[in-house]
């Protein structure tokens, strides 16, 4: 199963693809196939940033053809003035996977905290060090938008069948 993670935002958009082995009552598999960010910039029309977002998102799934797609919730958000602006891009993202018919989970910070780093209110620098060791990548991926994409992905294997996050 390859799983597209998502971490929601206009300016950045962290994405993370891996491929999961789902073995029935053994340690599951994962590899990291790719990651990186999706970046606008504030200059740009708000309608131009979205169709960007919408260009590289739908590169991102033409290229990994992602069986499912795993998007960290912008329901959490502190701030109102950036909480809009993120659902916006996040209804681009959404509309583009229902498009092509896959299917989307989301999962709130707590809920990848507690999968990934077997705490809910884990430190972010104790999340992205489980990435670390759970991809066997090396280092720590930079910036914190990458780490937290790859964090929900894995969140996804680890849910696979526990009937947690919220489905679209």
């Amino acid at each position: 199963m390859i799983i597209l993670g998502i971490d929601p935002g206009t300016a950045t958009i962290g994405y993370g693809v891996i491929r999961a082995q789902l073995q029935k009552g053994k340690k599951q598999k994962i590899k990291c196939l790719a990651y990186g960010l999706i970046e606008t910039k504030p200059d740009q029309s708000f309608p131009n940033r979205l169709k960007k977002i919408s260009r590289e998102y739908n590169g991102l799934i033409n290229k990994y053809k992602p069986d499912l797609i795993a998007m960290e919730s912008v329901f959490f958000f502190r701030n109102l003035k950036t909480f809009i602006p993120v659902s916006r891009a996040c209804g681009v993202l959404i509309l583009e996977s229902a498009k092509k018919n896959i299917p989307i989970i989301e999962f709130t910070p707590l809920q990848v905290k507690l999968k990934v780093a077997d705490y809910g209110r884990a430190e972010k620098k104790d999340l992205q060090k489980k990435v670390e060791k759970i991809l066997n990548l090396g280092k720590i991926p930079k910036p914190d938008d990458i780490a937290d994409a790859l964090a929900v992905a894995i969140c996804a294997v680890f849910a696979k069948g526990n009937g947690q996050g919220s489905k679209n």
